[in-house]
């Protein structure tokens, strides 16, 4: 059960209130580049977790369990800090909520998704498009904290803005046909 892919995995559970702590402050630019750093490795042991699973024969259900999981914790867990508001400082404000809540919702509701078609004895595969809207998010989430570590850089901000808009529009179709998929086991 404790195989080196789970392992990741948990670790990047468990990273996450250290990932909250660097971004609490939003004044603090080398809080901001040690939470980039920690993204980044988190990033990575994403990646790797689940090709190590494959490679090694490994995967597992509770690995299937919490990747998943941890993914969606993430996510919530930066777009919260990056939207939070203390000190009239924030790095996602105004129109671009809109993009983060598209995000934060689809995560949602495919969790909810995926959570009935198990029940039913479905699986919901993710598609090409859905692995598209993840590295998409990846790199805008990225380049907004790395915006809080170097606020004199305003293209790296404009950058994260613009990635994330685009992981909007991806998530929102992919979210679509997620539903659409789904609604074919739903009883009417």
């Amino acid at each position: 059960m404790l195989t080196l892919p789970n392992i990741l995995t948990l670790s990047r559970i468990l990273a996450v209130p250290l990932l909250v702590a660097f971004l609490w402050w939003p004044m603090w630019e080398a809080g901001y580049a040690i939470a980039f750093a920690l993204y980044c490795l988190m990033g990575i042991t994403d990646y790797f977790d689940g090709y190590l699973a494959r490679a090694q024969g490994t995967v597992s259900k509770l690995g299937v369990f919490l990747d998943p999981i941890a993914d969606k914790i993430m996510v919530a867990a930066v777009i919260l800090m990056l939207v939070g508001t203390r000190h009239d400082v924030a790095i996602i404000t105004g129109i671009h909520l809109i993009a983060a809540l598209i995000i934060l919702l689809r995560e949602i509701a495919v969790s909810g998704l995926r959570e009935f078609l198990a029940g039913i004895q479905v699986s919901l595969p993710v598609s090409q498009l859905a692995k598209w809207k993840t590295t998409l998010q990846l790199v805008a989430f990225g380049a907004l904290i790395l915006a809080g570590a170097v606020p004199a850089y305003s293209f790296v901000h404009v950058t994260g803005l613009v990635c994330l808009w685009g992981a909007a529009v991806l998530t929102a179709i992919t979210g679509w046909d997620y539903l659409r998929l789904g609604l074919r086991h739903m009883d009417t």
